[in-house]
Formats: structure tokens, C-alpha cells, sequence
């Protein structure tokens, strides 16, 4: 059986002194082993969150790294550095990464392949427009960004690697995939990790739900065969909200 995952984006939001507050907080309310509980914030919060954390059963995550350990690439987020915070997980391949800044199939795939160097548990984000829904384009669309995004990617690395399916037309904007709507791709997604890997890996592989996922609408969402775990945006920033979107 799968092992839950339910993880927070706090995306570009948050203070030091938020974030830490944050961490104190949520620490206290967190009292389940049987999840994994993961928290994505900028890494320039990291260090400060990291030195809050006293609960094992959180974890925390960049939303990003380069795919280089270092060198002239200025504002990147270093994998090398990540790690050595002591940090275990990364977010690759976010809509709006991919959006605002240019990340493709390409760069991605070697994103992945650099944070998997440096011993980095990935969440991998796909998804498509409402354009390329409403054109029944939806699982080109995912296809093309696992095949692309995971080329060379072994069996064993995938070990390391769940993926995200964030439905672009879903994402803040209250709008939510149905429960079957969101099954639906994610068992093809499945799917198509049996294809590039094989049956095994695909039913070993968590794989979340990312767009609009509220304390309202997550257990509905996670009594579906093959949602693993939740990608959490706005309804993640307060620990209050988070915490029921954990304990679903």
C-alpha cells in the first residue's frame, strides 16, 4: 500500500518570523506517523524553518533547485545546498515554473537528474491548460512531460520520485477537479509510468493531487484508488487549515 503524502507550497509567501512562527505551531498539531508531511517554502526560509523543526514527522522542501551544484547562475537555488541544510525533498516542474520561468520538459529533466545526485526526494509536477482539457488533450499533455521530464530516469531513482498532477486550470483559482475527473488521469498517469518503467514502479509511485484542495474536499479526494497525497497551495498557509487537510 501507498504511504500517504500530503504537502504544503507556501509558494513566494511568508516572512522569517511568519514561517518560523508557522513551524512552531504546526509542530504541536502534527501528531501522526503514518503520512508523510512535507512543507515547500522559498529557500530563503529554509534555514530559519529548519532550525524550528522538532517534529520528525515533518519534513521540509525547495521549491526548486539548479541543475548544477554551483556556478554563474545567479538567483538559482543550489541541490548541493539544499541537502547539506539538511533538507530532503524538492518541487520540480511547477505550473508556474513552468509559466513564468521558461522551465521545459528539457531543463526540468536535468533539474531532476541533479537533485536525484545529491540524494533529493522529488514532487514532479504535471498538468495541463483548461484549453488543452476542453481540446481532450489532457493526456498528451502528461504523457509528453513524464516522458520528457523522466528520460533516462531509472527504475531505482524513481524510487525517489512522486509525482504531482496539478490540473493548470485548477490551481488558486477555486475551481477543483472532481473526484473523478482527478482519478480518472491520475489511474492514466499510471498508466503511463507502467509504460516508461513497469508495473511494479508505477503501483510502487505516490502520485498527488494538486489544484484547489481545501480541508472540504480532500477526503472525498484522497477515497480515490490513485490519489496518494495532496499538493496544498492557499489552504496550506495557515496551520489550522493545513492540519485538516493532513489528518483527512
Amino acid at each position: 500500500m501507498r504511504r500517504p503524502m500530503m504537502a504544503a507550497n507556501f509558494k513566494m509567501n511568508k516572512t522569517v518570523k511568519e514561517a518560523t512562527n508557522y513551524i512552531k505551531e504546526f509542530s504541536k498539531l502534527v501528531d501522526i506517523d503514518d503520512r508523510d508531511v512535507i512543507i515547500g517554502a522559498s529557500s530563503i526560509l529554509l534555514y530559519a524553518m529548519k532550525q524550528e523543526l522538532n517534529n520528525k514527522n515533518i519534513e521540509l522542501s525547495s521549491q526548486n533547485v539548479h541543475w548544477e551544484d554551483s556556478g554563474a547562475f545567479t538567483g538559482e537555488t543550489s541541490a548541493k545546498v539544499v541537502k547539506d541544510l539538511g533538507i530532503n525533498y524538492t518541487i520540480l516542474g511547477h505550473s508556474e515554473r513552468r509559466q513564468y520561468f521558461c522551465d521545459t520538459n528539457e531543463t526540468l529533466n536535468k533539474r531532476v537528474k541533479n537533485a536525484l545526485k545529491n540524494n533529493l526526494q522529488i514532487i514532479f509536477c504535471i498538468g495541463e491548460t483548461l484549453e488543452e482539457r476542453e481540446s481532450n488533450k489532457t493526456l498528451d499533455k502528461v504523457s509528453t512531460q513524464l516522458n520528457e521530464g523522466l528520460l533516462d530516469i531509472t527504475i531505482e531513482e524513481m524510487k525517489n520520485i512522486s509525482i504531482a498532477y496539478e490540473p493548470i486550470w485548477a490551481i488558486g483559482t477555486g475551481v477543483t477537479a472532481s473526484p473523478k475527473q482527478a482519478q480518472d488521469t491520475h489511474e492514466a498517469i499510471r498508466e503511463i509510468l507502467g509504460k516508461l518503467f513497469d508495473k511494479n514502479t508505477a503501483e510502487a509511485t505516490r502520485i498527488l493531487y494538486g489544484g484547489s484542495v481545501k480541508p472540504t474536499n480532500v477526503k472525498e479526494l484522497m477515497s480515490q484508488k490513485d490519489i496518494d497525497g495532496a499538493l496544498v497551495g492557499g489552504a496550506s498557509l495557515t496551520p489550522e487549515s493545513f492540519i485538516q487537510i493532513v489528518k483527512f
